[in-house]
């Protein structure tokens, strides 16, 4: 991993010898203290239950640094063209198609850049699909079928950290030259030692036993998140803290934009009605339009010469009207 932020390396297929047994997994045990737990009131069990959760934050917060270090190869990757490419099984599979799916009508980044490979197939979001977790070759051809390479980040996600699927995955990402990270639930995982950069989340056993949908889940949904916004802002898809980015596809949407616009330029509505019809809906630009005083075709150029970034472009435009402000009339501005 060349990006910044990379991880242990080793050869492609330099997986650990041997799974360890399933239920010496800390998210597979049983906690004898809840041993009584299907006799509680309704009001304790959602206390329990809500306590739990908070241990999921905890399990992020306690792994910033690697997320950060994450972030940083993401970036890296998407800015030289190279796509972010989640693979997940069950929750973790589900998990990461939402979060995949999420970022084109938030951010505009569509499956060109951002995919999820989630085992057993799109029929796997609502039906659980026998086998398909287990399923390396299946792993090996649906990564393939994205023809990986060296400007790609895989990112394999597995409560357990021994889904086969997912390892399959990894391995053959490595094997291409993708940049590799795995995120897990079980510290010192078979996934961790695989990828290049480990996010390991220790959540420890769940209230019910094995029920990885449960804090592992919750910990692996605030890791994708904190992920792919992070990466989002850096890529410039976000101006101050409002999504510039936002694909306009309905009513809602659309009122949406207008409301971004409005606080982002603080022009009269009717100016920033005019600028999105005129920008066909891009927030993006209709606010390089107001604050620049430039029409949408000028706009969209200085965003393209900025790599897509609100500030840069700006700072260009005024830039530009500082080398026209050094020349007289009709003398050249180069």
């Amino acid at each position: 991993m060349t990006d910044a932020g990379a991880g242990r390396r080793g050869r492609p297929s330099d997986e650990p010898s041997g799974p360890a047994p399933l239920a010496s997994l800390a998210t597979e045990r049983s906690r004898p203290e809840l041993a009584d737990l299907d006799t509680r009131s309704v009001p304790a069990l959602v206390a329990l239950l809500t306590s739990e959760d908070a241990r999921a934050v905890d399990a992020v917060r306690a792994v910033a640094d690697r997320l950060a270090r994450a972030v940083e190869v993401i970036v890296g990757r998407l800015r030289k063209g190279g796509r972010l490419i989640y693979v997940g099984a069950g929750t973790a599979g589900r998990l990461a198609v939402l979060d995949a799916t999420e970022l084109d009508p938030t951010y505009g980044a569509g499956p060109e850049s951002v995919r999820a490979l989630l085992a057993g197939g799109e029929r796997a979001m609502t039906v659980a699909v026998e086998g398909a977790e287990d399923d390396e070759e299946a792993a090996r051809a649906d990564l393939a079928a994205l023809d990986p390479g060296t400007r790609d980040v895989v990112v394999g996600i597995s409560a357990s950290g021994r889904t086969p699927y997912v390892l399959a995955a990894v391995a053959a990402a490595r094997a291409v030259g993708a940049a590799t990270i795995g995120i897990a639930n079980n510290p010192g995982s078979r996934l961790g030692a695989l990828a290049e950069l480990a996010i390991e989340l220790d959540t420890g056993p769940e209230v019910v036993a094995g029920s990885t949908r449960m804090k592992a889940g919750t910990s692996q949904k605030l890791v994708l998140n904190t992920l792919s916004t992070a990466s989002m802002i850096r890529l410039g898809k976000v101006y101050r803290n409002l999504m510039v980015d936002v694909r306009v596809t309905n009513e809602k949407l659309r009122a949406r934009a207008t409301r971004i616009v409005l606080e982002a330029t603080g022009a009269e509505e009717h100016r920033v009605r005019a600028a999105l019809a005129e920008a066909g809906g891009h927030a993006k630009t209709a606010i390089v339009m107001l604050l620049a005083d430039l029409d949408a075709e000028k706009a969209a150029e200085l965003l393209t010469r900025a790599g897509g970034g609100v500030r840069e472009a700006l700072r260009a435009a005024g830039d530009m009207d500082r080398r026209d402000l050094r020349h007289g009339p009709g003398e050249p501005a180069i």
